[in-house]
């Protein structure tokens, strides 16, 4: 069984050794070639490595992006990279709560006083007339500093602290709650997922088992949409473990029967959550903190790690999962957000 740890990241001894020898990830299609970081003249705002894609189960796992027969995590962290570095503006899907990306830069995005310093670029969108609740599906931020300067992310890492770290602050938290939703953020929460023992082919709501550190246990469901195998085809193992924070479940039926489900934004601080183009997409490295919640000043980051946030289903929509369409250095395109204003608003 593999155990991925989302406060410390844990890298494989063969992961290392990729790296050190080059082994970072290109649009390259020829698996003998070596795999190496795009390289431009200048320095560019965008995503130029994925060394860690590691999805949870989901209804777009194996899609987003697509999984083929033979494929290995290399040919993955490849295709991961086709669809979000420089600025491509694809997709790829982290699945359900602990799913993750690892991506890095040619440059240290830096931390400027005051301002916001990068945003991670996802799909969340408002529903008709709404600006609280549509589709958003948070992920949790890491960020990684390369202090010793090797060009790999072993060095500590710390979590952006949003709105919800580390206690529940967000102002729809009591209709959650209403509705029946686990409205708690959990650190150190823990999941472990288990490989069906066949494809059902078929909709249905015990599709996948799941059980976690806080007692709970259930099913990933399979719906009508969406009918290949949610477990990542390139793991070999037959369960995949998870650790990280979980944040308060968002999702809400407002019908009451099961037609018409929303999920809230959260204030500020997580990936896939508000609109690209809004201030509160940024974030702020200064939001940095260690793993017993002191903050840190860093000054400024080498790598970033999203994983989705929520372990939460929401009927036919499936489970929350973050999709993430890149991460973009705000220094480098002058955007200038003031952090303080949406942290204050």
């Amino acid at each position: 069984m593999k155990k991925f740890t989302l406060h410390q990241v844990q890298l494989t001894g063969a992961l290392l050794v990729a790296l050190a020898a080059g082994g970072f990830t290109s649009c390259s299609s020829d698996k003998n070639e070596p795999e190496m970081p795009f390289i431009t003249g200048e320095k560019t705002p965008y995503v130029t490595r994925v060394l860690d894609y590691r999805p949870a189960v989901g209804q777009f796992t194996n899609q987003l992006p697509e999984y083929k027969e033979g494929d290995t995590q290399e040919d993955m962290n490849r295709k991961a990279l086709e669809a979000i570095g420089n600025n491509k503006m694809g997709m790829v899907s982290l699945g359900s709560f602990g799913g993750y990306i690892v991506v890095g830069f040619d440059h240290t995005i830096e931390n400027k006083a005051g301002l916001c310093d990068f945003r991670v670029l996802g799909n969340a969108f408002y529903a008709n007339g709404a600006s609280e609740y549509g589709s958003c599906e948070p992920g949790v931020i890491q960020v990684c500093y390369d202090e010793n300067r090797n060009g790999l992310p072993d060095d500590g890492w710390y979590e952006i602290a949003g709105s919800s770290y580390p206690d529940r602050k967000e102002s729809w938290l009591d209709l959650a709650a209403q509705a029946g939703n686990d409205t708690k953020t959990v650190l150190n929460y823990e999941i472990t997922y288990y490989r069906p023992s066949k494809e059902p082919g078929a909709p249905t709501e015990q599709y996948i088992r799941w059980e976690d550190n806080q007692g709970g246990s259930g099913y990933k469901a399979m719906n009508f949409a969406h009918l290949q195998s949610y477990y990542p085809k390139w793991i070999k193992e037959d369960k995949m473990t998870f650790t990280g924070t979980r944040l308060p479940q968002n999702g809400v039926d407002q019908s009451g029967k099961g037609t018409y489900y929303v999920l809230y934004r959260f204030a500020y601080g997580y990936a896939d959550n508000e609109l690209n183009e809004n201030a509160a997409s940024a974030i702020d490295i200064d939001w940095a903190v260690d793993s017993k919640g002191k903050a840190v000043h860093l000054p400024g980051v080498d790598f970033v790690r999203i994983h989705t946030g929520i372990n939460q289903e929401n009927g036919w929509l499936g489970e929350c999962s973050t999709e993430v369409m890149g991460v973009v250095d705000l220094h480098l395109t002058n955007v200038t957000i003031e952090s303080k204003t949406i942290k204050n608003k």
